[in-house]
């Protein structure tokens, strides 16, 4: 089902068409894939979470039925600005993005060409829409197009911090061992030639082998977590599922790279990378235990395939995305937060309020576990 929302703002009326839509029906956002791709294509802000493949496999996985919350802005038949949402009712009535938890960043779409103008029409769609809930905007990279979003809303409005990236400048693999300290700069020399020693080659593969491969990468990394504590999403079904009919069709149209490794003719490593304009993103992979058994150091083997994308200048990012894990600090990356951006009506002020004082609570929570275990109460 479509339902038109609002024309566009008055002072920017009279200079076309064009006006917001409520997408509801499943199928219709199945059918917006041409268009949502040619919209993709002419929005710099945008990652690979933005696009209809990955975002149509994630409803396919994980949405549930009347949920679907697709705010469109049209103008003369061609797709202007998307905001891809669903409604959650628990623990409070909210639009939230789609793409959940196993997707990095969340953003509108905007099409750069008067990106000013679809934004003002967005803002005036997405406040019809919301009608007694929340707009809870999480996983915002600094810099997304929904800051547009932000700035324009004329209701209640909370900015608060979201979860930690750590990126690296996009640039060759010897430019980012140069940022090193010369000493380990040395070892991490030293770890390449121990895979060129080894005969570890890569090989980038192509559309029709992406799907067995991306199975081969799961299977490598169900063996590589065995006994250890894992993300348990990565091994369902419904996320193995999503990943191979997402990525595919994102290994066509350029939006991602898979890339096995091989030693002694045999696949031990699987990589997943994801390109957008601004960053390329390692996402996933899946490593044989076999290789740290030869004393192959695999976070240098990824590091160095997934820098080939940004080398040149291709992308000024290389983001190690989501998480604070050790190893990612011995790159000496910048830290960047991602931003939680919440938009009310007069009306669900109340539930913007009670998001905040939530979001305060866990943080003071987390301050005070972090302190305690640093005094010693966690040890035994």
């Amino acid at each position: 089902m479509t339902e038109t929302l609002r024309t566009e703002p008055p002072q920017l009326r009279g200079r076309g068409t064009a006006r917001a839509e409520l997408i509801t029906d499943e199928r219709e956002f199945a059918e917006l894939a041409p268009a949502w791709e040619r919209l993709y294509r002419r929005c710099g802000a945008v990652t690979a979470f933005q696009s209809h493949a990955w975002l149509h496999s994630w409803w396919l996985s994980y949405g549930r039925a009347g949920r679907l919350r697709l705010v469109v802005v049209r103008e003369g038949g061609e797709l202007r600005a998307v905001a891809p949402l669903m409604l959650v009712r628990r623990p409070l009535p909210a639009l939230v993005p789609l793409g959940g938890a196993i997707s990095d960043y969340a953003d509108v779409l905007l099409d750069d060409e008067q990106a000013d103008r679809w934004a003002a029409t967005l803002t005036e769609g997405l406040s019809a829409a919301a009608r007694s809930a929340l707009i809870d905007f999480r996983e915002v990279r600094p810099g997304g197009a929904v800051e547009r979003i932000y700035e324009r809303w004329r209701g209640p409005r909370r900015r608060v911090r979201d979860s930690l990236c750590l990126e690296l400048p996009g640039a060759s693999m010897e430019e980012l061992v140069g940022r090193l300290p010369s000493g380990k700069a040395q070892r991490v020399r030293a770890k390449l030639r121990k895979l060129t020693a080894l005969g570890v080659e890569q090989r980038v593969v192509g559309p029709d082998e992406a799907e067995p491969a991306l199975r081969r990468l799961l299977e490598l990394h169900r063996l590589q977590w065995q006994g250890r504590k894992v993300t348990t999403e990565h091994l369902q079904e419904r996320f193995s599922e999503h990943l191979v009919r997402s990525v595919v069709p994102m290994v066509r149209s350029g939006d991602a790279v898979v890339t096995e490794f091989r030693l002694d003719g045999s696949v031990v490593a699987v990589d997943l990378t994801l390109l957008s304009p601004l960053l390329a993103g390692g996402y996933l992979y899946g490593a044989h235990p076999r290789l740290r058994e030869r004393k192959a150091d695999v976070a240098v083997m990824l590091l160095n395939a997934c820098s080939r994308h940004t080398a040149a200048g291709a992308r000024g990012t290389l983001s190690l995305l989501r998480g604070d894990e050790p190893y990612k600090r011995h790159w000496r990356p910048e830290p960047v937060v991602n931003q939680r951006l919440l938009l009310a009506r007069r009306r669900t002020a109340p539930l913007m309020s009670a998001v905040v004082c939530d979001v305060a609570a866990r943080r003071r929570g987390k301050a005070l576990l972090r302190s305690w275990r640093e005094r010693g109460g966690g040890r035994p």
